[in-house]
């Protein structure tokens, strides 16, 4: 669980064990497949009458917990590296460490503003990409990669870890 981890990671040992992990899959450019190895558990939905439809029914997905550890530092390694570099537009608010809804309403704000000074009307398009990665061409990914400026392996480990 969270928190057992949690009071590992206290000890500096152990960090260092896993910052070591972290370094050696990158410099492999390998995710093992034990972190990939996930458990679904299906858990009924309250006061359905009749559970004989897969709709009341909730699937549940469990990861290893070390391997979304480590998946959370290399997150935030790459999102350093690309906020660093200059790689991500200035538009793009959401999922960024620092920035949060407030941050989007001023920039909305200041659009919708500056059109109307212009006597132009504006509108808004607004969709949800969560299911935009599971489709992600994984060649381009890694051509995104290398143009962000990241290491031979830091790109060979993606391209391993969408595998």
């Amino acid at each position: 669980m969270w928190h057992h981890l949690k009071a590992i990671l206290k000890q500096d040992a152990c960090l260092a064990y896993i910052i070591n992990i972290v370094d050696m899959c990158i410099n492999l450019g390998h995710w093992p497949n034990h972190f990939k190895q996930l458990s679904t558990v299906i858990i009924p939905k309250p006061n359905k009458l009749a559970y004989n439809n897969p709709k009341h029914f909730q699937p549940i997905v469990f990861l290893n917990i070390l391997g979304k550890l480590i998946k959370k530092i290399i997150a935030n390694r790459l999102q350093f590296h690309v906020v660093k570099n200059d790689f991500i537009h200035s538009s793009q608010l959401d999922g960024l460490k620092f920035k949060s809804t407030s941050d989007t309403r001023v920039a909305l704000t200041h659009v919708i503003r500056s059109e109307w000074v212009k006597n132009r009307t504006t509108s808004i398009l607004a969709f949800n990409i969560a299911q935009f990665f599971p489709s992600l061409n994984h060649h381009l990914f890694t051509l995104s990669l290398e143009k962000a400026g990241l290491d031979l392996k830091v790109t060979s480990f993606f391209a391993n870890f969408l595998v």
